[in-house]
């Protein structure tokens, strides 16, 4: 058995899904949640979960004790690297020198995280986008300060901007476009694409953060036209940047109107909301065919499957999570991401994730919007 390190603020979706697929997996992530260490043969930290944010040091060091172990012999390909990897394509450089990356290669991602050869791409091509500009604009009103490190849509910011945070390299202002905010998840070669399927994103306001995502429903029909213009435009970016790999492209759909917003060079949240045929490779599988051998899954129609909703639950208050609370959770139907007893969260940290399906986008989102307030409620009483 081939083992696949998966590496992420979170890994649980990544490691579910390489389990699946026949590979022993060793997760690093924050949290080490109950599933995600069900799905791994080893858990190893790599960060605090508190502050959302990865550890390049403890990363490295994982990296190269699985590198000390490939190098005796153990059967172990590589590994991924999933979110919150995006904003760090240096990371990506020194692990893949210790260990094969099996993704968008960190020069790529580089690249394609640089605001200004991303939006100049899109410019030089006719791509459509919202206005970018790299100062920031005479009048704040309606511009988005946006970080092209960034990830789950917290650097986002509407006036007043943060002073400390006026002009780093990523940092891009970009006019904000109204419509509904989606993506589509696909599978790229470096060259060409297989689009998975589309999905209406949900984002929530943080306090001073507008846009913080918070889960994702699809696969959701997209006009015909539409949908060949996103594959193009996805197919463009892959062969331009080299993406390889899952990945994902965010934007914004105002009736016929589509504006490119970021592409997403790792495997992203949405990957989660697809199943593939009976007797076809599993997504991890199909990614690892498209980075080692570019090889994408055949361009059949889409095989018909629920539409599937996730939904992170944020904690409302501070919450120690005692022995009888981690047991409701274990207990609610469509739980994922599942904390262990003792965890403790802050207001706004990552509780847990729900998952729902049913016949219509509709449908999924009125179960989950019903089901986080129902289990958020549910917390509170053990209080």
């Amino acid at each position: 058995m081939q083992t696949l390190a998966v590496a992420a603020i979170s890994a649980r979706a990544m490691a579910e899904a390489a389990a699946h697929d026949g590979f022993d997996v060793v997760a690093l992530d924050l949290f080490g949640d109950v599933d995600t260490r069900r799905a791994a043969s080893r858990w190893l930290p790599i960060g605090a979960p508190a502050s959302l944010h990865i550890d390049a040091a403890r990363v490295l060091a994982a990296l190269r004790a699985l590198a000390q172990e490939r190098e005796s012999g153990a059967p172990i390909m590589g590994w991924v690297a999933g979110s919150g990897f995006e904003g760090e394509p240096g990371l990506l450089e020194e692990g893949a020198a210790l260990l094969p990356l099996i993704g968008t290669a960190a020069a790529a991602v580089r690249r394609v995280r640089d605001p200004a050869a991303f939006f100049g791409f899109l410019a030089a091509r006719q791509l459509p986008h919202p206005p970018v500009r790299f100062e920031p604009p005479e009048s704040a009103e309606g511009w988005l300060q946006k970080d092209a490190h960034g990830c789950g849509g917290w650097h986002v910011r509407r006036a007043p901007w943060p002073a400390e945070e006026r002009h780093p390299a990523h940092r891009y202002y970009q006019r904000e476009m109204p419509g509904l905010p989606m993506s589509a998840t696909f599978i790229a070669n470096g060259s060409d694409v297989h689009v998975l399927g589309f999905n209406a994103l949900s984002v929530r306001r943080f306090g001073a953060r507008p846009f913080v995502f918070c889960g994702a429903v699809g696969p959701v029909p997209l006009a015909p036209e539409l949908a060949r213009r996103v594959a193009a435009i996805a197919r463009a970016l892959a062969a331009a940047f080299e993406l390889r790999g899952l990945c994902s492209l965010d934007f914004m759909c105002d009736g016929e109107a589509i504006g490119v917003l970021e592409v997403n060079p790792r495997p992203p949240a949405s990957m989660s909301l697809y199943h593939r045929p009976a007797g076809a490779p599993g997504l991890m599988q199909a990614h690892v065919r498209a980075c080692l051998d570019a090889e994408l899954p055949p361009a059949t129609p889409g095989h018909a499957q629920d539409i599937e909703g996730m939904e992170i639950v944020f904690a409302r208050r501070a919450v120690q999570l005692d022995a009888a609370a981690a047991r409701r959770l274990a207990a609610w139907p469509g739980i994922r991401d599942l904390p262990d007893a003792g965890q403790r969260f802050d207001i706004d940290d990552p509780l847990c994730t729900l998952t729902a399906s049913g016949s219509s986008a509709a449908q999924v989102r009125t179960l989950l919007n019903d089901g986080r307030e129902r289990l958020l409620q549910s917390l509170e009483t053990l209080a």
